[in-house]
């Protein structure tokens, strides 16, 4: 049994949630997302909170059945609060700067790195840190992937693009014999 799949979901003042056959609808003021839970899943509206049941037995009902659980959960909490990541440019001249809707990074290459920023996203730049934020869980973590992967973080100085709770296992340089 799915000890995800069995937690009710909450549905805070705001959000509003409606049932169209198999679709979930999420709306809160102008932003809206919508759920797909195709036939596998059961999905109630029941005083204020989502129940999700497996249709059936077999296992691909119960591995459903905690996932589209936590999707839509993630909505829910992208629409009320949101999600942010934030990385950490560490290295000497390394630095990054908004440049209307595309962020300019500068990471030890010979030209700068022009990344164009998604619909849904705002980044802020503060000194060494860029806060990425979004109502959507899966982009907010595409985009902080895509830029910690123009300059990841090497393991003998640290230098690169990280995560700001990332940490890095740092390797001995080499030594000379005597």
């Amino acid at each position: 049994m799915s000890r995800i799949g069995k937690q009710p979901i909450a549905i805070p003042n705001g959000v509003e949630v409606k049932l169209e056959g198999n679709i979930l609808k999420f709306k809160k003021g102008n932003l809206s997302k919508e759920l797909d839970t195709k036939a596998n899943v059961l999905v109630e509206l029941k005083d204020n909170t989502i129940v999700f049941a497996p249709k059936g037995e077999d296992r691909q009902s119960r591995a459903y059945w905690g996932t589209y659980r936590a999707l839509a959960n993630n909505v829910v909490i992208g629409l009320n609060e949101g999600f942010s990541k934030t990385l950490e440019i560490n290295g000497v001249g390394y630095k990054a700067a908004l440049k209307g809707k595309v962020l300019e990074l500068a990471l030890g290459f010979s030209h700068p790195i022009n990344y164009a920023i998604p619909e849904g996203i705002e980044i802020t730049v503060d000194k060494n840190n860029i806060i990425i934020k979004g109502s959507d869980k899966q982009i907010v973590g595409q985009v902080a992937a895509q830029i910690r992967e123009f300059r990841p973080p090497e393991p003998y100085k640290g230098k690169g693009v990280k995560y700001a709770d990332e940490r890095i296992i740092r390797k001995a340089g080499k030594t000379s014999k005597k």
